[in-house]
C-alpha cells in the first residue's frame, strides 16, 4: 500500500511460450533513494499459481528506483517435460520443439519511482526471450 511518501510495486509473470502463468518463479525486491545510491536488498517472493506476487516488500519512505530480480532459470527447468507436453497441446506452432532451460537465466527490471504512486511491471516469458511494461 503507498501514501504520500512512498511508492508501491507489484508485478506478475505470464509464460507466453505456453500461454499461462508462470508459477513459482522467485522475485528479489531493491531499492534505493537517488541514483548515485546504493541498491539496498528489500527481500522477495515468489510468483502464485495464478502467476502474481502478491506480498512483495514494501518500499522505504524516498524510494526512487527498483530493481526486480527474476529468477527464471529454476522454473524452465522444473518440470520442463510438462510444460512442453503442455504447449505442444495448446500452442504447438508458437513453441520451438525440443526447446529447454532458458537463454536468460535471469531478469533483472530496473526503474524509476515517484512516491504515492503505484508501479505493477509485468513480465511475458519464454525461454528465449522477455518483455516488461508498465502495466495498471
Amino acid at each position: 500500500m503507498s501514501t504520500d511518501t512512498t511508492a508501491s510495486v507489484s508485478t506478475h509473470i505470464l509464460d507466453t511460450s505456453v500461454g499461462r502463468p508462470a508459477e513459482g518463479v522467485a522475485i528479489q525486491l531493491a531499492a534505493r533513494s537517488g541514483r548515485d545510491a546504493r541498491w539496498q536488498a528489500l527481500g522477495g517472493s515468489a510468483t502464485d499459481a495464478d502467476g502474481r506476487c502478491k506480498d512483495l516488500p514494501a518500499l522505504p519512505e524516498g524510494t526512487t528506483h527498483v530493481r526486480l530480480d527474476f529468477a527464471v532459470e529454476r522454473y524452465f527447468e522444473s518440470d520442463s517435460e510438462k510444460k512442453q507436453a503442455d504447449a505442444q497441446q495448446d500452442a504447438p506452432a508458437n513453441r520451438d520443439s525440443g526447446a529447454t532451460g532458458a537463454f536468460f537465466p535471469e531478469v533483472a527490471i530496473t526503474f524509476a519511482v515517484k512516491p504515492g504512486e503505484h508501479y505493477h511491471v509485468p513480465l511475458l516469458l519464454n525461454p528465449f526471450g522477455y518483455s516488461v511494461y508498465r502495466g495498471s
